[in-house]
């Protein structure tokens, strides 16, 4: 480019010095026609040097324009890699025309989106989420009409292609006005905020979970004083009239009731403890090849001393009379233990039963039936978190089940139930047998 420009500049100087020659090298004879001729050399000599001139400044122009085309082409790649990195979308609206045309789309693909050429702006509604529509019209038709300069709207739309909903945020800004005032041109700007979305709901969630949590931990503080309270009392009241009591009878009456709240303050104590493992992460598993139907027998029989054996009785079902399986034998006979103590709590009449069967494959599924007061649907799914009571006018700490999900899973296994309000309930686990 250089060389060229200097043969470029160069060049009226040589067709100068060739014409210089040219008059030297002329013999006239008449006196009159020689000054004329140097006059009219002298006068080239003139527009070429005027020509040089001109031409010098054309070419300083032309370099000017080169350059700023260069960086232009720059500020263009530049631009486009901004669009990339930032995942946008440009577009302007001709503001007479009411039309929206995309002029660059990176949301990641012009297949997945509505990107065709003057759109009509009637059409855009049709791509919104009901529940955004008319906001972000409205806001539009303002920027539109010139009551106000800058647009920007978060909202749910759909590609064209896939109609499959996403959400967008969108900027926007008036570009060029008539004589009048009003905007002729709006530009604007579009990116996917999916993942941001994604997060705010999380975040939501997971305050509106901790605020949960918090009030029912502040519940079950309340409520431990009157559940540790009620059987301590009951155990010191009947302890203390022992010594005075004279009849056998009234005597063994008064150790049993002791015994029984003796064996409900173990229960809360349990329940605490194991919570309090659990949140430390302190119990690990010890497995090993152990036969399950003793434990679930000897769970059944201790459960069988806690009912009347009338009004409510405890069943098992066991379809072998032995069944290996390599598991924590601890963390099982807890998890069926808690189960049986859900079924005594809130059967008052019929049956409870305990049983096992062989799933397909390797799991068994061990279940705990009862006849008592069911669970509401709404209920079923939350039971299963900490300090969750459906009915706090029945006695507990509401962490049995709880202990009872965490245990389960640790052993590798899933818990469900099948409940009816007022006619009972059926809680299952589903344990690997290896």
């Amino acid at each position: 480019m250089l060389i060229f420009q200097i043969k470029y500049l160069l060049l009226p100087i040589i067709k100068c010095e060739a014409m210089v020659r040219f008059l030297l090298s002329i013999q006239i004879d008449d006196a009159y026609l020689y000054p004329i001729l140097w006059g009219l050399g002298a006068l080239l000599l003139v527009l070429l040097s005027v020509s040089l001139v001109i031409q010098y400044r054309n070419g300083f122009k032309i370099r000017k324009e080169l350059e700023e085309l260069d960086r232009v082409r720059q500020d263009n790649i530049e631009y486009d890699l901004v669009l990339k990195a930032m995942k946008l979308s440009t577009w302007h609206i001709d503001a007479k025309k009411r039309t929206l045309t995309f002029d660059a789309d990176f949301r990641g693909g012009t297949n997945n989106y509505f990107t065709a050429t003057e759109t009509p702006l009637d059409l855009i509604p049709d791509l919104l989420a009901p529940n955004d529509s008319q906001r972000v019209m409205s806001s539009l038709e303002d920027l539109i009409s010139g009551r106000k300069m800058i647009y920007e709207e978060q909202y749910q739309t759909r590609g064209s292609a896939t109609g499959q909903p996403y959400w967008e945020q969108s900027f926007a800004t008036v570009a060029n006005r008539d004589e009048e005032g009003m905007p002729t041109l709006i530009v604007g700007a579009s990116m996917r905020i999916d993942d941001q979305k994604h997060m705010e709901t999380a975040l939501i969630n997971a305050r509106n979970k901790a605020e949960e949590s918090d009030r029912l931990k502040t519940a079950f503080i309340a409520n431990m004083g009157h559940e540790i309270r009620t059987p301590l009392n009951a155990i010191v009241g009947f302890a203390d009239l022992l010594p005075v009591v004279e009849s056998e009878e009234d005597r063994n009456q008064l150790i049993s009731e002791i015994q029984m709240n003796n064996h409900k303050l173990l229960q809360i104590i349990d329940g605490l403890v194991s919570m309090s493992k659990i949140e430390a992460e302190a119990k690990s598993l010890v497995k090993a090849q152990i036969d399950i139907v003793p434990i679930l027998q000897s769970v059944a029989n201790e459960h069988k001393q806690l009912v009347d054996g009338v009004t409510v009785a405890i069943a098992t079902r066991f379809p072998y009379d032995e069944l290996l399986m390599n598991t924590d034998a601890d963390k099982l006979r807890e998890v069926i233990d808690n189960l049986m103590q859900n079924a005594v709590k809130f059967t008052l009449h019929g049956t409870i039963t305990l049983g096992y069967n062989l799933s397909e494959g390797d799991h068994v599924r061990i279940w705990v039936q009862d006849t008592g007061k069911g669970i509401a649907q709404e209920d079923q799914q939350r039971i299963f978190e900490r300090f969750v009571k459906v009915d706090d006018y029945i006695p507990g700490a509401g962490l049995g089940l709880s202990v009872v999900k965490s245990h389960v899973e640790s052993l590798g296994g899933i818990i469900g139930l099948e409940s009816e309000i007022n006619k009972g309930s059926t809680f299952w686990i589903d344990l690997p047998l290896m």
